[in-house]
């Protein structure tokens, strides 16, 4: 099992077989992030051929990791094929998030 975790908290959980790898990071499904951790944000960022990242805020017992989160939630045509895995709306972390096995 895959974790993210931050300020002792588990705010993403999923089997290592249904995150994907992409650049040295580990980008975890949606339905494995626990929600009431993350605020979207208004911070953009843009991969040359991921395309345009969004962020969240990670918010843990009052304490806030600006922009610990991004995804993809439309990827530039030819990523996921470059890819080889459809990895819209999956979540990477930084930032001092740990993600562990």
């Amino acid at each position: 099992m895959m974790k993210a975790i931050w300020n002792n908290e588990i705010i993403a959980e999923a089997i290592k077989d249904e995150l994907i790898r992409i650049e040295g990071n580990w980008y975890f499904p949606p339905e494995s992030i626990k929600k009431e951790f993350y605020k979207s944000s208004d911070h953009r960022t843009t991969c040359f051929w991921k395309g345009e990242a969004y962020y969240y805020d990670v918010v843990v017992n009052g304490n806030r990791n600006e922009f610990g989160a991004w995804y993809y939630p439309q990827p530039q045509d030819g990523s996921i094929e470059r890819v080889g895995k459809d990895f819209v709306n999956y979540v990477a972390f930084w930032n001092g998030i740990q993600v562990t096995e």
